[in-house]
């Protein structure tokens, strides 16, 4: 693979579910990881709370199922744009991440 860019590992993994933690507290001060791991841990808060939700009400398990695709979905398009050297917001998530200020 040749790429002009070295691609950040923080970055990538921060769409890694649980993984965003470890990228969280291992970014360094880098943007670039910052602006991911933002989106990650949106990625992450809403798929543990759809879990909590569809644990406690089981006749919406179905919603469940393909919000985690919709979220898996979210998270490949996020690992490419790291990939690809961008910082480009996710739809829907990309507003909420922005919002936090670490």
């Amino acid at each position: 693979m040749d790429t002009k860019h070295k691609i950040n590992p923080m970055a990538l993994i921060a769409y890694i579910g649980p993984l965003v933690i470890l990228s969280y507290f291992m970014y360094g001060q880098d943007a670039f990881a910052k602006f991911h791991i933002k989106q990650g841990l949106v990625l992450f808060v809403i798929d543990i709370a759809i879990w909590i939700i569809g644990s406690v009400f089981p006749p919406f398990w179905f919603l469940y199922n393909i919000i985690n695709l919709a979220i898996a979905i979210l998270a490949i398009i996020g690992i490419i744009n790291v990939i690809n050297g961008r910082e480009r917001e996710l739809p829907l998530v990309g507003k909420f991440a922005s919002k936090f200020s670490f």
